[in-house]
């Protein structure tokens, strides 16, 4: 979800990938050798398909049963999905990803400018970087927070370059309210009352991940980004250069993800798998690198009010199925997520009531 840095590391001492392999490279430097995440892929074939959930079936008023059954599954069952007829209009998405190309294409004295300070998380850097022991991704990330606007950095948003300013303000609005629609519609498909997804993310918190993961000598060797769930509610993720690279852990195997035009990929943070109460489930996945085209992808989180306190929601608390994971403030869950190097599940999972083990997704 972003990056979080300790007291004895300086955020400045973390190279930008990109300017590493602007003089070409035969090997990896061993920094940023995973050889701890060559998990198995899905060899069967077919592969299977993620699903794919259309937004104007849901919203119609003959349509709708039958697709939010088939949401609801998709949430159960994988935790993602592709959302296509989606309603944010295709010129604003194109400014979006023309925009992004073009910060991460500025030069390095100009990014210089928004580079992540000590003691921050927002700004161009690295993601999760909590020890000089630790291995690197092969990528670098953009991260701000977005909503509400007094949270944030004067040095980042309000600093951007034109028109990608604008253009992002745009967007932000319109994925809030894409946000709040869909946790609307599971709301519905759950069981839930209305006022329960209402008063913890009317007033949410929004950010914004940029990812660029330029093509790499031995891509078998790096990890764009590593195995995780995300922390927050809901995710949306726009793939900005549609070439694949994204992997969902199901089944114990990693499923690549083929990019469909025009759809965002939505999947279940941990705080929304908490507010289910389990029912919906943050599914771990990562970031794959190639040796020949960059790849580039901008995910956009959705959390609960950070002043809000973060449980299982009332309605979904019965003698039949209690509260499996127990109640924090979500400022705190977040601030427990951030200090970590990124590890599965294992965040969320400490927070259950009782924990039976994981299962795969």
């Amino acid at each position: 979800m972003a990056s979080s840095k300790s007291d004895s590391l300086d955020v400045r001492s973390v190279i930008s990938v990109v300017e590493l392999v602007k003089e070409p490279i035969i090997s990896v430097p061993q920094e940023y050798v995973h050889i701890d995440q060559q998990n198995p892929t899905f060899t069967d074939h077919p592969l299977p398909t993620l699903p794919t959930i259309d937004f104007k079936l849901l919203v119609s008023v003959d349509t709708m049963d039958l697709e939010l059954e088939k949401l609801h599954s998709s949430c159960k069952e994988w935790g993602f999905f592709q959302l296509i007829n989606h309603g944010v209009d295709d010129s604003l998405v194109n400014k979006v990803k023309e925009g992004i190309q073009e910060l991460f294409n500025l030069p390095m004295e100009e990014k210089s400018k928004y580079w992540q300070r000590p003691e921050e998380m927002e700004g161009f850097g690295q993601a999760f970087v909590v020890s000089e022991e630790q291995k690197l991704d092969w990528g670098d990330i953009f991260y701000m927070i977005t909503l509400p606007k007094h949270a944030r950095k004067p040095y980042l948003f309000p600093m951007l370059p034109q028109p990608l300013r604008d253009t992002l303000e745009a967007y932000s609005a319109e994925l809030k309210n894409l946000a709040m629609k869909i946790l609307y519609l599971m709301a519905k498909a759950l069981g839930m009352k209305p006022d329960e997804i209402k008063d913890m993310f009317e007033e949410g918190c929004q950010m914004m991940r940029m990812n660029y993961y330029p093509p790499c000598p031995q891509p078998e060797l790096v990890m764009g980004l590593n195995s995780h769930s995300d922390a927050v509610g809901l995710t949306i993720l726009l793939q900005v250069s549609e070439v694949e690279g994204l992997q969902i852990r199901k089944s114990g195997k990693w499923i690549p993800v083929q990019p469909l035009p025009n759809a965002f990929v939505i999947n279940i943070g941990d705080m929304l798998e908490i507010v289910t109460n389990g029912i919906y489930r943050s599914t771990e996945h990562r970031a794959t690198v190639n040796s020949v085209k960059e790849r580039i992808s901008m995910a956009t989180f959705y959390s609960p009010n950070l002043d809000g306190e973060l449980g299982p929601a009332p309605s979904l608390v019965t003698p039949e199925t209690p509260a499996a994971y127990r109640r924090m403030i979500v400022a705190d869950f977040l601030k427990g997520y951030l200090s970590r190097e990124l590890v599965g599940k294992s965040y969320v999972d400490g927070m259950r009531i009782q924990n039976g083990g994981d299962k795969d997704n």
